[in-house]
């Protein structure tokens, strides 16, 4: 019988992703992925698994506007059809509630993609 290593070869895509959004480290899931709210880490504090040279580049921001424009849109749709609330309430309403959902949604978008990444031994740069 082999004695297996606490952390193996093996990369699972979905595990990596779920540990990357939560701000885990893709590969033990203990240590932090960010030094700072986007900033990635420049290794893992618990396993010390690299992951600082790996770049996202704008695939963040675009799934999260992807993500937070099906959110707030339907909403907005959906409240003009409904209510007709006046144009100061839904502006008061929709902008901060976009805000929000951007500044949550942008952290936990990146760490997805550098967990899906890091499963699939990517760095994001022009070599590859």
């Amino acid at each position: 019988m082999s004695q297996e290593t606490p952390y193996s070869n093996q990369r699972p895509i979905a595990r990596s992703i779920r540990r990357g959004a939560f701000g885990r480290c893709p590969r033990c899931g203990r240590g932090r992925l960010f030094g700072a709210y986007l900033k990635p880490a420049g290794s893992c504090g618990h396993c010390g698994e690299t992951y600082g040279d790996m770049r996202t580049d704008d695939a963040a921001p675009w799934l999260t506007i992807l993500v937070v424009g099906h959110i707030v849109g339907p909403l907005i749709v959906v409240s003009e059809r409904s209510f007709q609330p006046a144009m100061w309430l839904q502006v008061s309403i929709f902008i901060p509630a976009t805000l929000i959902l951007t500044l949550l949604l942008l952290p936990r978008a990146k760490g997805a993609l550098l967990g899906l990444m890091w499963a699939l031994r990517l760095r994001g740069d022009e070599t590859q």
